[in-house]
């Protein structure tokens, strides 16, 4: 099953997908996590990204469907995979059928994780991150048992500059114009179930395997 997230950032398409995985045992395929191990060497394209993610902003369109290729074409996708974060535009989305259709395959649901945007600030601006172990938290919605330090670690959880208000905010305006078309798109092609993620994890957990299994899938 060939499964593609979209959703405000904060909407939880990350947390959800690594539940997804684990229930269908199909790969998490995040464009963040991607970039983020990119921005840990000294390569050229390290230098590249940087600048786009540091500032909030998309990276290229080029950049992000050529790394979005070399990664389903590994042989842990043989089974299907889950996309979190690509595509980001009506772009990639067409870029991303074609290389699809010269494969014969095809993307079997997309699922919508519906809320407001004041939440999403919300969310965006409680979430942490542990400098040690890298585990993530959201003092909101996944908060850690002691105030802001790391269950397993012990240390102080601290924010990442993407999530600063002023990286939040740009993010959230980019989202609006570059993705949120494809809300549209993917209706038309019949592919498109909203979820309202404006609840508990497992509650939005739930309600995304009971779409699945209304569409047919197990």
């Amino acid at each position: 099953m060939n499964i593609i997230l979209l959703g405000l950032p904060g909407s939880g398409k990350g947390t959800q997908a690594k539940m997804l995985s684990m229930h269908l045992n199909i790969p998490h395929i995040s464009t963040g996590d991607i970039f983020r191990d990119i921005l840990k060497t000294e390569s050229e394209l390290s230098k590249k990204i940087k600048s786009y993610v540091t500032g909030g902003l998309l990276v290229p369109d080029n950049i992000v469907s050529e790394i979005v290729q070399q990664r389903i074409e590994q042989n842990d996708c043989k089974d299907g995979f889950i996309l979190d974060g690509f595509p980001r535009n009506i772009n990639q989305a067409e870029f991303f059928k074609n290389y699809l259709d010269s494969k014969r395959m095809k993307i079997d649901s997309v699922i919508y994780f519906e809320l407001p945007v004041d939440l999403s600030i919300k969310r965006l601006s409680a979430r942490r991150h542990c400098p040690v172990c890298k585990r993530d938290y959201n003092l909101i919605t996944q908060p850690p048992k002691n105030d802001e330090l790391c269950d397993i670690c012990n240390v102080k959880l601290v924010k990442r500059p993407d999530d600063k208000l002023q990286t939040v905010t740009e993010r959230i305006k980019v989202y609006e114009k570059e993705t949120e078309p494809l809300v549209s798109y993917y209706l038309k092609n019949k592919l498109l179930k909203k979820v309202n993620a404006d609840q508990s994890i497992e509650k939005v957990f739930q309600d995304t395997i009971n779409l699945l299994k209304n569409a047919g899938y197990n």
